[in-house]
């Protein structure tokens, strides 16, 4: 519950800008063009982090990696809300991407130190459910706040929310069963555990950045997955990015209703996340990539009949 808490409020302070976005564009007269370069710029430096903080995930632990993400994300939030330069808007954009890139890997890191792997299908489909249902909680948050105040109050909300967040995170997290004197997994799977916390503690090992490169760089499995995310989040983000704008401007409803329908798009993938995750545990013994194929398919396939069965433009 700890770590779902604190990812799902990582969205709080992402998915508020596409809600912002018409709001943006209305104060300063730019253009999708010119607000989609600040959304470009978050993506990027969320790549880039991703590949980085896996690293650094391993060498100093999620429970400080995540409480700097959540806090230089609350700061980037609070500065965003007081810019009026796109320039400015990019750079600071592309920090908080870095800074959320903080997030996912050391959080699927600390799930595997914590369930072996007879469960965690089904605990990543929990997990999974965390930002789903957090980018809705925040596309409603944004949408109720850009309709009643200002886009800019959509960022100094969430801002406050993100620093709680980090406090709780860094009070309660733990790494791994060992750094709380439990034995680890492995060794209770060879038997030599214990049902009481021992005396005796070891931190998770870290096997170094060579290591880790060698062993995914190289893995065929690792870039499979990769690409099957690329794909997968060609449509979720580029829905979550521009649904509230497009339905405020070609389906004329007020930016509070456009981000409250966007909401619909999350709360059925976080069903998908929970079904997949016990789908791969109880029909494929644990296997992911068939029900990950599977899902591929029907995402392309699906996006492909809503440009033919839903209108562009009004």
């Amino acid at each position: 519950m700890i770590l779902w808490i604190t990812y799902a409020s990582f969205y709080l302070g992402r998915i508020n800008f596409s809600v912002a976005l018409p709001g943006i564009m209305d104060a300063f007269g730019w253009t999708r063009t010119d607000v989609g370069a600040i959304g470009t710029a978050f993506f990027w430096a969320y790549a880039i982090g991703q590949f980085i903080n896996g690293q650094l995930g391993d060498r100093f632990g999620a429970r400080l990696l995540i409480t700097v993400g959540l806090t230089v994300s609350a700061l980037m939030n609070l500065l965003f809300g007081f810019s009026h330069a796109i320039g400015l808007m990019i750079i600071i954009w592309a920090v908080n991407g870095y800074a959320q890139s903080m997030g996912w890997a050391p959080t699927v890191k600390t799930l595997a130190n914590w369930f072996p792997p007879q469960v965690r299908g089904k605990m990543s489909g929990w997990l999974g459910t965390s930002y789903i249902l957090g980018g809705a909680i925040s596309v409603v948050l944004a949408g109720f706040i850009a309709a009643r105040l200002d886009w800019r109050v959509t960022f100094f909300i969430p801002c406050a929310l993100l620093l709680l967040s980090a406090v709780h995170w860094y009070l309660r997290a733990m790494n791994s069963p060992e750094s709380d004197g439990f034995p680890s997994l492995e060794e209770l799977e060879k038997g030599r555990g214990f049902s009481e916390k021992t005396e005796v503690t070891s931190e998770d090992e870290y096997l170094g950045v060579r290591f880790t490169l060698k062993h995914s760089l190289w893995s065929r499995p690792v870039w499979l997955m990769g690409w099957g995310l690329f794909f997968v989040n060609i449509v979720r983000y580029g829905f979550l990015t521009w649904a509230p704008t497009y339905l405020f401007e070609t389906q004329g409803a007020g930016i509070d209703k456009a981000a409250y329908s966007s909401m619909i798009f999350l709360l059925a993938g976080a069903l998908g996340a929970l079904f997949a995750g016990w789908a791969t545990d109880h029909w494929f013994q644990s296997r992911r990539a068939p029900v990950a194929g599977i899902g591929l398919l029907l995402a392309g396939g699906l996006a492909g009949v809503y440009r033919f069965a839903v209108p562009v433009d009004q």
